[in-house]
């Protein structure tokens, strides 16, 4: 019997044996990853290794695999966040208004990072979420176990407390997309990003949002007391338009100043 086998029944080799004949595997290659695979799903199964889901991959499928997860009518959910009093300077008036004019003809058309570069990098800086040992991160890794999974990935924008690398993170803005796409709805990644900052946290509660082009959606994920969890989706916003941008920009203002504590 292999190493690898050494702590399974003594059993498992003729069994695999057997699968094998059964199956006309008659290959040495064949057979060791035909073992190989085995091994892995027998392991999977019976909770020697944990499963893993980087946030990229994320789709509800597999979130509803590792934790009971719905999502709810938002309905007046955001009415605290969104109704925060947060009145623009000249300054920032300004700025909006030229955000849009410098970009509405080709906003559309830029890749993820040019559009990161060029546009949702500029609001970021204006909000400016450096405050009281807060401040904004960029593609620092995050992990968690929960429910005999991994959750692992990069997130593209995090407001968390730390020195040199993010601890408590309270607001994640995720996935500058162009466009939904098959490789990864950005709803979903963003999901399993705050579920990784509740489970680190300890919290019930978190905020974030995605951007898909020209259209900016916030999310809120609770905890319930049995442990599942319910998500809520704002209606989305047009940044190209000002009425909209101001307002994305007014709701980044209150998440610095009413959820990062």
């Amino acid at each position: 019997m292999t190493k690898e086998y050494k702590n399974y029944s003594p059993s498992i080799d003729s069994i695999i044996d057997k699968l094998m004949r059964e199956m006309n595997i008659d290959t040495e290659s064949g057979k060791l990853q035909f073992k190989k695979l085995l091994l892995r799903e027998y392991q999977l199964l019976s909770g020697v290794v944990e499963k893993k889901l980087s946030f990229r991959k994320a789709t509800i499928e597999k979130l509803m695999e590792i934790v009971d997860i719905k999502r709810i009518p938002a309905k007046n959910k955001f009415n605290k966040w969104f109704d925060y009093k947060y009145k623009l300077s000249e300054d920032e008036t300004i700025f909006l208004e030229n955000l849009i004019e410098e970009n509405e003809l080709f906003l559309t058309l830029y890749n993820e990072q040019t559009l990161t570069v060029k546009f949702i990098g500029l609001i970021l800086n204006k909000v400016k979420f450096s405050n009281k040992g807060i401040k904004d991160w960029y593609g620092y890794n995050m992990r968690c176990k929960l429910n005999n999974y991994i959750l692992n990935g990069e997130p593209d924008f995090t407001v968390a407390t730390g020195i040199s690398i993010p601890k408590i993170p309270y607001f994640f803005l995720q996935e500058y997309k162009k466009s939904v796409n098959p490789t990864g709805n950005p709803e979903f990644q963003v999901l399993a990003t705050m579920l990784t900052a509740m489970t680190l946290n300890n919290t019930n509660e978190i905020k974030g949002g995605f951007i898909i082009g020209r259209t900016w959606n916030f999310i809120i994920l609770e905890k319930l007391e049995n442990d599942n969890y319910e998500y809520f989706v704002s209606d989305g916003f047009d940044c190209l338009r000002f009425s909209d941008l101001k307002q994305i920009y007014i709701n980044l203002q209150a998440v610095k100043f009413l959820y990062c504590k």
